[in-house]
């Protein structure tokens, strides 16, 4: 299983739409979002995807971005300030990385394969002992930087970061 890594979207539509086009022919339909997607507005272009959303430090109505995830597809998740589950039998967790103390527990509880997180715009593939870290970018954001993607085959180990046209 093939899924996308993405964070830090601030609005930027036309990054997240070229981002969301490359998922589609890349064959990704599960998504996991790490956070400040921002608006509700943005919340709709995700209709395609399965989506594991959780909160960021910037995200206008929190609540509302979650309860639009919820109406495009009841299956998607919105857990709040993190994630902790399996996908295809591996486990996962995610978390904006906004609070430090919660990231740090969710890769050193040993309980999870990766742990996924945005909030430096920065990306990061790290292995900590046994669970590997993973940091997909940006796209969106004050600060210029590269806007970036991930997509991680959950059978294989492989992932790709992906630099996205900056709009």
């Amino acid at each position: 299983m093939r899924i996308g890594i993405l964070s830090d979207s601030h609005n930027q539509v036309g990054n997240l739409l070229a981002a969301l086009r490359i998922f589609q022919e890349a064959g990704v339909s599960q998504l996991i979002h790490c956070g400040d997607m921002a608006n509700v507005f943005t919340a709709q272009r995700l209709s395609d995807f399965d989506v594991i959303y959780v909160n960021g430090n910037t995200d206008n109505s929190p609540a509302a971005v979650n309860d639009a995830l919820w109406l495009l597809n009841p299956a998607n998740e919105t857990p709040g300030d993190s994630y902790s589950g399996n996908l295809a039998g591996v486990g996962l967790a995610a978390t904006h990385g906004h609070l430090p103390r919660l990231l740090d527990k969710l890769i050193k509880d040993r309980q999870h394969s990766y742990v996924f997180h945005g909030h430096t715009h920065r990306q990061r593939d790290e292995l900590i002992g046994k669970t590997r870290v993973i940091n997909p970018g940006a796209l969106g954001g004050a600060r210029y930087e590269p806007r970036t993607i991930c997509i991680l085959d959950l059978a294989t180990g492989d992932n790709r970061f992906i630099t996205v046209s900056n709009y």
